[in-house]
């Protein structure tokens, strides 16, 4: 089964929910069958909206019958989805961020 992947990058916030509500929809509609993947590694900001689009891709992509994964976890996703306690939302095993 194939996987689709979509990358953000930049701010994930209300300023850009709309541009990227309209790229996830498209991506995740173009007849591939299989996982979702987005990509968070290049987020910079992201606030409340995003959060909300994130869970909007991942009821999209149920009622489209693929899985969604989100991958690669800006620090600024880490400490939304901490202080929000959204990992178990999405099934999302968050990684600790490296030692340096």
């Amino acid at each position: 089964m194939s996987t689709t992947s979509f990358a953000i990058e930049g701010e994930l916030t209300i300023y850009r929910a709309a541009e990227l509500r309209q790229a996830l929809l498209a991506a995740l509609g173009d007849g591939a069958d299989g996982d979702f993947e987005i990509d968070l590694a290049a987020v910079t900001e992201f606030d409340s909206a995003g959060v909300q689009l994130l869970i909007a891709a991942k009821k999209s992509a149920a009622a489209r019958g693929r899985a969604l994964r989100l991958v690669g976890h800006a620090p600024s996703v880490r400490d939304a989805f901490a202080v929000l306690d959204l990992a178990g939302h999405f099934g999302d095993p968050l990684t600790p961020p490296a030692s340096h």
